[in-house]
């Protein structure tokens, strides 16, 4: 399918964008066509990025459209950032991409079909929990651990997704997780080099056109969901592949226990100080999804908020790496450490400090992506 010509001609953006990759591009036209022209029918879901809608092709394979808002705060270098590294990524948990489209007003990402779209509409929803038993929630969390390992370890480059939550988790029809949603990533370069070697080390290697190089810079500031970013990276900055592992810590935390982090509990408290609460007190049984009681070995559910717990440790240099977790969760003999109390907890979780939090928040450098999700 040809590129859009009017987008090349227009001049809204400074110059061309080459994804450097076989990735196809999709005329406008055949989107329309195929999602009769973004019929409600065809909607699969809403957020603040954008709709997404379900598409077939000619040959009958069926796609995910995602179409981004105008209003989104993912603007045309997020897009560019999200299409170029999710075309490099090759792993079963992690999304496929299909193709793009680009023109004056339209940025369109298209994706495989997941035929039961994104985690949280199954572990936040009474009813549809009831379909998700311990062992596809274990196959869930592994499925995820696995895919963050391979986005950390995986090549020459690390990309750090710092966006990850329930809703960029989507499930194909056997239930197995996919990590989508990459336009908040980052690619950065292995050992102790500055961003600007890192940039020429991944152009040199396919990862980034010199365009690329400005989402680079783009994307150095502070984003992400509140509620699944580590403060100590809100408030400075500090930027690691151990974001992440924060952020898996807490989804990690919601599979298991079927609660939100964000508003748990009235906003009283946030999900990570009940559970350090429960864990102080040997009650963490008390935490179990209620759909969970008749099938769950307690060892292996005590061992599993114990490897959260680490994850979503205070200093980063505390918190294992998802090599550290992969092996924790799949290795019934590995060693699992005993989680420090985390000091943090009473600052994201609405207590006594939530307003100097919010202050601080309010002053801090300039978030890319809302603190209330995408």
């Amino acid at each position: 399918m040809k590129v859009v010509k009017e987008m090349m001609d227009s001049g809204e953006f400074l110059e061309d964008y080459e994804m450097g990759t076989d990735v196809r591009s999709f005329d406008l036209e055949s989107i329309l066509a195929t999602t009769g022209n973004f019929s409600d029918a065809s909607k699969l879901g809403h957020g603040g990025f954008g709709t997404v809608y379900k598409g077939t092709l000619p040959g009958g394979q069926e796609i995910a459209i995602k179409r981004c808002s105008e209003a989104s705060r993912q603007g045309i270098e997020e897009f560019k950032n999200e299409v170029a590294l999710i075309a490099k990524l090759q792993h079963i948990n992690i999304i496929k991409l299909q193709g793009y489209c680009i023109t004056r007003k339209e940025r369109i990402v298209i994706y495989e079909y997941m035929q039961n779209k994104s985690l949280d509409s199954f572990i936040f929803d009474q009813n549809r929990s009831t379909c998700l038993d311990w062992e596809m929630r274990v196959n869930i969390i592994l499925g995820i651990a696995r895919g963050l390992l391979y986005l950390h370890c995986g090549s020459k480059l690390k990309i750090i997704h710092r966006d990850l939550k329930p809703s960029n988790i989507l499930l194909d029809e056997e239930m197995n997780p996919k990590i989508s949603d990459f336009g908040m990533a980052r690619i950065i370069g292995e050992g102790k080099e500055t961003e600007a070697d890192a940039t020429r080390l991944a152009e040199t290697l396919g990862y980034m056109s010199p365009q690329t190089m400005e989402i680079e810079q783009h994307t150095s500031k502070i984003c992400g969901t509140y509620g699944y970013m580590c403060p100590k990276y809100i408030l400075d900055g500090s930027f690691s592949t151990k974001i992440d592992v924060f952020s898996f810590g807490v989804v990690l935390l919601e599979i298991i226990s079927g609660k939100m982090n964000n508003g748990f509990d009235k906003g009283r408290t946030c999900l990570i100080n009940y559970v350090m609460t429960l864990w102080v007190e040997n009650k963490v049984l008390d935490l179990m999804d209620q759909t969970l009681r008749e099938v769950c070995k307690a060892d292996q559910f005590v061992k599993y908020v114990n490897i959260a717990l680490l994850c979503v440790q205070e200093d980063p240099n505390d918190r294992p790496t998802m090599s550290d977790v992969v092996t924790m969760l799949d290795d019934e003999a590995a060693v699992v450490p005993t989680p420090k109390p985390p000091e943090f907890v009473g600052q994201i979780g609405g207590l006594a400090n939530e307003a100097s939090f919010s202050i601080r928040l309010d002053t801090c450098m300039d978030l890319t992506s809302s603190l209330e999700g995408r």
